[in-house]
């Protein structure tokens, strides 16, 4: 065990790993708001995000942008970014949008048993893989550089860049949006009728379906905001890394309690900072083994998550 790499290291490790836990935390909101309303784990949500990733790469390359382009200027870097950010939002709720109608409405108006739902989550989650692996001939896509990594200051001697502070402020904005919508909006009081009893919230006039795509859409348009700042960050994107950051993003949203739209937040930030300490101590080969095995250690002591509060019964 590396103790110095680690205290070293310390204040780098811990922005790094705010950074990449803002990303899980967008990420995971998809999975607490479709769980928290349809008690449905939506294996499928990890391609929701690489959709919205990938348009907001054939954003740029459209406006003739590609992985050795520089962007300078103010104005021009926040006009790409917030295009991007768009598209790659209407690309990812779209895609989550089809995923509901094609695959578990159907599944819904028949009753179907819950397996059916894993299974076809999962047999979703293949085939769109796929399908952009298809149409990328399985070959990386390089993003433009538009936010320059050097440090613009620092925190106790921890230098900060600009990546960092839109990915850690973005995700902020983006979860503080949603929670107010949810808690505080007629829409959102519906989305919480359905979350705590749906028959009672239909008897009430609550059109379950309509509540239903909303909730895909707002997590779409999340996932969405999460692959451009993926993009940013990292600036080089396969169609199968859905897979591993899904499988972590959902691990975020069990650890702050599933259905709990705070807790997913709570738990992506910690999720990235710990499986940060744990490359700084053991190496970087134990990065996802300490993620995994934080939320087997977790739910041992506490099975509902650190939060533990469903979605249903949120209050404003």
């Amino acid at each position: 065990m590396n103790f110095d790499g680690l205290f070293s290291n310390f204040g780098e490790l811990t922005t790094t790993g705010l950074t990449q836990g803002a990303i899980y935390a967008l990420v995971a909101l998809g999975y607490t708001l479709v769980y928290g309303v349809l008690k449905l784990i939506n294996f499928a949500h990890s391609e929701v995000f690489i959709a919205g990733a990938f348009f907001a790469i054939w954003t740029w390359n459209w406006f003739g942008l590609d992985q050795n382009s520089q962007v300078s200027g103010v104005g021009s870097i926040i006009f790409y970014l917030l295009v991007a950010m768009v598209v790659a939002a209407i690309a990812s709720a779209t895609t989550a949008t089809v995923i509901e109608r094609v695959a578990y409405r159907p599944l819904r108006k028949r009753n179907a048993p819950p397996l059916a739902f894993l299974i076809t989550a999962i047999g979703a989650s293949i085939a769109i893989a796929e399908a952009f692996g298809i149409w990328t001939r399985r070959r990386p896509e390089g993003a433009p550089s538009l936010v320059s990594s050097k440090p613009l200051f620092e925190i106790f001697g921890v230098p900060i860049d600009a990546v960092q502070l839109l990915t850690i402020g973005a995700a902020l904005v983006m979860m503080v949006a949603l929670d107010m919508f949810i808690n505080r909006s007629r829409v959102g009081r519906g989305i919480r009728a359905v979350a705590q009893d749906a028959n009672t919230a239909a008897l009430m006039g609550v059109n379950k379906d309509r509540i239903i795509m909303i909730v895909f859409i707002a997590g779409g348009a999340m996932a969405g905001v999460a692959g451009l700042l993926y993009d940013v960050r990292i600036q080089t994107l396969t169609y199968s890394v859905g897979f591993l950051l899904g499988l972590k993003a959902f691990t975020a949203a069990v650890l702050g309690g599933i259905g709990n739209l705070r807790g997913a937040l709570v738990g992506g930030l910690l999720l990235g900072v710990v499986e940060n300490y744990a490359s700084g101590l053991f190496g970087t080969q134990w990065k996802d083994f300490a993620a995994f095995a934080l939320l087997v250690v977790l739910l041992m002591f506490r099975p509902t998550g650190l939060l533990g509060e469903s979605l249903g019964r949120a209050r404003a």
